[in-house]
């Protein structure tokens, strides 16, 4: 006789001989929590016999299965990149800063003028931000342009929001932390999915070897 069983509750009231432990059993307990259905009938042997799902409608299951994990990993390979950059962001520029020649006009002002060198501290100059070409035109500007410098100065002395972090570059560091915590959100989710999808496939190849017996 033919059955239809969707929870684990129900198997094991159906079969309450058989192990509720070992790895058929785990596997037809991930089987149910991932929605699953089972059709069974009866069998002289110890496991009834496994009429649905059948060993073909699995191996269906566990190409899809693959797809959908393959489509998973190549979507946390670039989170996992834009983690990377995002965390190597400050790091990344102290090196490309070396080779800018104005970051080397920056350093020599800074030892020949102190008035530079006043408006440099007051401002906090993100100089060492002079490799990345969001802030590179801000930097030329103010080591070339004398009026703007003092513009940007004065603007940074008197204005509210300045005074409290003192840091043109603040920005930077926020998009880096907020970069960074929106990739960690994906990593996360991706791996808790890609994790489940493992789990069910192993699930799925166990119940090949039942659906064969």
């Amino acid at each position: 006789m033919r059955k239809v069983v969707s929870n684990l509750a129900s198997f094991e009231k159906e079969f309450p001989d058989l192990s509720k432990t070992g790895t058929r059993m785990n596997a037809i307990k991930s089987y149910f929590e991932a929605g699953g259905v089972i059709k069974i009938y009866d069998s002289e042997k110890e496991w009834p016999k496994l009429a649905y799902p059948s060993y073909f409608v699995l191996d269906k299951k566990l190409k899809e299965l693959k797809q959908k994990r393959g489509i998973y990993e190549k979507k946390l390979g670039t989170w996992n990149k834009q983690h990377k950059a995002a965390s190597q962001y400050h790091a990344r520029n102290q090196i490309k800063k070396l080779k800018e020649p104005l970051y080397w006009k920056h350093m020599v002002k800074m030892t020949l003028d102190n008035d530079y060198r006043k408006d440099t501290a007051m401002v906090k100059l993100p100089v060492h931000l002079v490799g990345d070409d969001r802030w590179k035109p801000m930097v030329k500007m103010f080591v070339n342009d004398l009026d703007y410098r003092k513009q940007l100065a004065e603007t940074v002395d008197k204005s509210i929001v300045y005074r409290k972090n003192k840091k043109v570059a603040q920005y930077a560091d926020e998009l880096k932390d907020f970069r960074m915590g929106v990739s960690d959100k994906q990593i996360k989710d991706l791996t808790k999915k890609i994790n489940k999808l493992n789990k069910i496939e192993v699930a799925l190849k166990e119940l090949q070897k039942w659906a064969k017996e």
